[in-house]
């Protein structure tokens, strides 16, 4: 990897190809996201030492209920394997995990979970690690607005008050710098209801690797790409 790349502060990554992957070894789909649960645990290492400070994945979208129940089941079973895990690697990684989405619809154990896991990393001072469960962007903007609607209904703010910041305040990304750089695995190139509101001024990397065999390497590939676009926002460029 070159010396003069400019890492991106905040990556972003949309895990597709799990299903596809496990497809075209002729195993179920489960095995595919056990896999790619494997690729997140390493990729997560990899961009902490090539100098990425934020890390946001896109694990469970509100959308992913209408999935065949099996494989929600299934996939509720490796979020809460994937909780003890992450909670490992956390720990040898100094690792600050937050999880985004709206938990009510999570089953309590898990809840319970997220919550023993954000509490035991939250000083961590390695990669920020942000996980999307049970997350839409739509769904997220909606919840902020009932905040903020709330908060002007209580006197604690007024209408003519609510400015960009107020809204990124009340979202679940509170306090987080906005994704530089998103990348997309399996070719698809759309940015499926993720991250609406922050990825206003992202720079998109799409890659027909399926989500399990990304690697450090496709990671920097990414982040070349990214090096190479003339980034501006108001006409100035951002370095």
């Amino acid at each position: 990897m070159s010396e003069e790349l400019i890492m991106p502060r905040h990556v972003a990554i949309i895990l597709d190809g799990n299903g596809r992957w496990a497809r075209g070894k002729g195993m179920p789909r489960n095995y595919g996201h056990v896999q790619g649960a494997k690729t997140v645990e390493t990729i997560c290492e990899d961009a902490y030492r090539m100098g990425i400070q934020y890390l946001t994945v896109y694990a469970f979208s509100t959308e992913n209920w209408n999935r065949p129940q099996d494989e929600v089941d299934a996939l509720m079973k490796l979020l809460r394997n994937y909780m003890k895990t992450c909670l490992k690697t956390a720990e040898k990684n100094r690792m600050c995990v937050k999880v985004l989405g709206d938990k009510t619809r999570l089953d309590e154990d898990i809840r319970i979970r997220i919550q023993e896991l954000e509490e035991a990393t939250k000083h961590n001072d390695g990669l920020h690690f942000q996980i999307g469960i049970n997350y839409g962007g739509r769904d997220e903007i909606v919840r902020a607005s009932r905040k903020i609607a709330t908060a002007v209904t209580e006197g604690k703010l007024r209408p003519e008050e609510i400015t960009e910041k107020t809204v990124s305040d009340f979202l679940d990304t509170a306090g987080l710098p906005e994704p530089d750089l998103l990348i997309r695995t399996c070719n698809e190139q759309r940015i499926s209801n993720f991250l609406l509101w922050q990825l206003a001024y992202t720079e998109f990397y799409f890659t027909p690797v399926l989500w399990p065999d990304f690697t450090k390497e496709e990671l920097i590939k990414a982040v070349e790409a990214y090096n190479h676009r003339d980034r501006k926002y108001g006409g100035l460029k951002n370095s």
